[in-house]
């Protein structure tokens, strides 16, 4: 289901300059000075993206991101493997089943395989790689591990003012 929603997005960020060169016979090169970072339905407003390389509806990709501080990709899991190599700021990651909350800084590197449920939490202004092995998907999930949408899952929380 969330396929379709990233199908059109993923589309027109596969056409960027590198994305769709196919030909593992030549260099590759994305300048990150001047990538195109767009925003995309169905993640949280605060994180950006720019397609580096590949089409994220259709093959292995990878994404350059940009997080916010405070900007928190809340439970979920994805269908192809996921890797992220953190470039700058710090962040803090957790799987569930995992005992501790792990932190990440520059130079750091994570696995998550496919369909763990993971979140994702930047401290700072966080840079990183994100590389799938497959299509590009999320699928957030609640506590009890049961899938929701996007729009309940990135719902703003609203503060409790205590009566006076």
């Amino acid at each position: 289901m969330r396929r379709w929603m990233f199908t059109g997005l993923f589309s027109c960020l596969a056409a960027l300059p590198f994305a769709s060169a196919q030909d593992s016979q030549q260099m590759k090169y994305a300048a990150a000075a001047t990538s195109k970072f767009v925003t995309m339905p169905g993640v949280p407003p605060c994180m950006t993206l720019s397609v580096q390389e590949g089409d994220p509806a259709k093959t292995a990709v990878v994404v350059l991101a940009k997080f916010r501080p405070g900007c928190s990709v809340p439970w979920h899991w994805h269908t192809a493997n996921e890797r992220l190599l953190i470039v700058s700021g710090t962040a803090k990651g957790e799987m569930k089943g995992e005992a501790k909350t792990v932190s990440l800084k520059p130079g750091d590197y994570v696995f998550m395989p496919a369909k763990g449920i993971h979140q994702f939490t930047a401290e700072t202004n966080v840079e990183l790689f994100l590389l799938s092995d497959g299509a590009f998907d999320i699928h957030y999930v609640d506590a009890s591990g049961g899938e929701i949408s996007s729009d309940v899952a990135l719902k703003p929380k609203t503060a409790v003012t205590k009566p006076q």
